[in-house]
């Protein structure tokens, strides 16, 4: 089992054993804050299993209907994640709202801030090994995974606050520190959208990578210069299209190897899935001054 699929996984149990104990602490309580928290929770249980079945599919070989792979599954997979973490979120504040509009009393215990004291430790853990693993695979899938765990970790902050301040007597604290989870939760719904959306609609990538391609084409020798580098995403992978200028002079053969050496230089780059070259003749002069 690869990096990726351990994270899953983790990801998936984890998730489950903490939807069970919140949500069965919190109704013993009677905590509108840990209830919630479990609502987060069950929706992360759904969310991990969307991004396992979206890094399975990512790493199938390209077929017949799929020519370039299935690279996108994995940000369409952190997309439907985001649109999970805001539903959660509205539903915490509306049943916050409620819980003050109606009333209601949190048993004190100390079991609950014991609960959600673990419940940070687990969850800081989760987003470490996640995060550790998305620097390694580039996965963008685990990327909304990790952004979801290290949210976990500042809302289990918020409930213990609303716990403990329960516990003192302000039980009234406890509906209001809700309603900032969720207010974060679809904050961070909308983060997670916004950086899949960019890998679906096909966005450049940056400057930096961009000028990263131009110099590795010029490594190549016989490339007297660029005429036009374009790129875009795919997925989470990097298409390339560069137009290289060589000798006019040269017999197609030999323009044509040239042209291979570069595809394959490119291709060789960690960000670039496929490389499309196009071969100019120079003719002395270069014919526009390229900008990014």
């Amino acid at each position: 089992m690869n990096k990726e699929k351990k994270a899953s996984w983790l990801g998936i149990i984890g998730n489950i054993l903490l939807f069970l104990a919140k949500i069965i602490v919190g109704y013993i309580y009677n905590s509108i804050a840990i209830i919630s928290d479990a609502l987060n929770s069950f929706t992360d249980i759904i969310a991990s299993l969307i991004v396992y079945i979206s890094v399975i599919m990512s790493h199938e070989k390209a077929d017949k209907e799929h020519q370039f792979g299935h690279t996108r599954a994995q940000p369409i997979a952190g997309l439907i994640v985001a649109i999970f973490i805001g539903i959660v979120g509205f539903q915490v504040i509306i049943v916050s709202i409620t819980r003050i509009l109606e009333g209601g009393v949190t048993k004190k215990g100390i079991i609950p801030i014991i609960l959600v004291a673990a419940v940070m430790i687990i969850k800081f853990l989760m987003y470490v090994y996640t995060r550790d693993v998305c620097k390694k695979t580039k996965s963008t899938a685990l990327l909304a995974s990790a952004v979801d765990h290290r949210n976990d970790v500042i809302i289990s902050f918020t409930v213990l606050i609303g716990v403990t301040a329960s516990n003192l007597g302000y039980a009234v604290l406890e509906p209001m520190i809700a309603i900032i989870i969720g207010l974060w939760i679809i904050k961070s719904g909308f983060d997670v959208g916004r950086g899949n959306i960019r890998y679906l609609i096909g966005e450049a990538p940056s400057d930096e990578l961009m000028e990263k391609v131009e110099k590795t084409a010029k490594s190549v020798k016989g490339v007297i210069g660029l005429n036009d580098i374009r790129a875009h995403y795919v997925g989470t992978s990097i298409e390339a299209e560069v137009h290289i200028y060589v000798d006019k002079k040269m017999n197609i053969s030999r323009a044509h190897e040239i042209g291979k050496k570069v595809q394959k230089k490119l291709e060789a780059m960690d960000e670039i899935s496929h490389a499309f070259i196009h071969i100019d003749p120079f003719y002395g002069k270069f014919e526009k001054e390229r900008k990014f």
